[in-house]
């Protein structure tokens, strides 16, 4: 593990719970939000190129990664305490300007809310196969996130066998599958039931209509992310996503035109480990070139 991520985090205690995160390198910040279900790890490419010249920090969300992952007694599994604990974590960190946020999956909601939140913070965007505004009303909802949804069955299959993540790291990958280590370090710390909460809570968390807990913050995150169309954006998309596919790649370029827009017709979800040679690159060049 330590050859593939080679990495020493430290701990934040959020309300008693372990809050684990990267923080790598000097120089402006790069906060590199994750989603589900994967964790840090997954940026670790990124934050081995960037840390020589920027300071990335890499949180693990409560219930995912290296943190602490509590039953619901314990936690509030929702959206708006994920941008809490982001908030808390740079706060406590003193990262409070000139922020560059890059977001995959649910880290685009979690990190446009806080965005959101303190617009004046944020720089730069990185925008990576993720959403943050409702399903495009083109978009059907998929049938195998409503099963893990709205379903015993679902609860299950995620719970008891951990289909989401180990079907994430089996279809997240088409130009380069990702072979078994790989996939086993993907779906390493949910092991167990227990440990697989987060990424049942997610799923549930998915806002389709008012009156779900999430609806009105992304609704109110949707409305105002408009007013970062000024600052320079990176989106690099694999076309082949299982979820935040070409109808959420046309969301974000009608509301952002101006963006500096790469996507790959061969490649999926995971687009850090399925582009890695093109999109690191990409990413190293736009943070060089837009200099904060």
């Amino acid at each position: 593990m330590k050859k593939e991520y080679p990495f020493t985090g430290k701990h934040l205690n959020l309300d008693g719970l372990s809050y684990h995160y990267l923080d790598e390198g000097i120089g402006a910040p790069v906060v590199m939000v994750h989603g589900n279900p994967s964790w840090s790890f997954y940026y670790r490419n990124l934050v081995l190129a960037l840390r020589g010249r920027y300071r990335c920090i890499v949180p693990d969300h409560i219930g995912c990664g290296l943190s602490d992952k509590p039953g619901d007694d314990r936690y509030d599994y929702t959206l708006s305490r994920r941008v809490d604990d982001l908030e808390n974590l740079l706060e406590q960190l003193g990262i409070t300007e000139n922020i560059t946020l890059v977001v995959h999956d649910w880290g685009g909601m979690i990190g446009m809310a806080y965005a959101v939140r303190h617009p004046e913070r944020v720089r730069r965007l990185v925008i990576l196969n993720t959403g943050a505004f409702h399903l495009p009303k083109s978009k059907p909802f998929p049938l195998g996130l409503r099963i893990c949804r709205d379903t015993m069955l679902g609860t299950l299959l995620v719970r008891g066998f951990n289909a989401f993540s180990m079907g994430a790291s089996y279809v997240g990958c088409k130009r380069n599958p990702m072979n078994a280590k790989l996939r086993s370090l993907y779906q390493r710390p949910y092991d167990s039931w227990q440990n697989r909460i987060a990424t049942l809570r997610f799923v549930q968390d998915i806002p389709l209509q008012p009156g779900n807990r999430a609806y009105d913050l992304v609704s109110t995150v949707s409305e105002g992310i408009g007013q970062f169309s000024s600052l320079p954006m990176l989106i690099c998309w694999g076309e082949l996503d299982f979820v935040f596919d070409r109808y959420f790649l046309t969301e974000w370029r009608q509301r952002f035109p101006d963006a500096e827009v790469h996507s790959y017709p061969d490649c999926g979800h995971y687009i850090l480990e399925d582009a890695r040679e093109d999109v690191i690159p990409l990413i190293s060049a736009f943070l060089e070139r837009t200099k904060v």
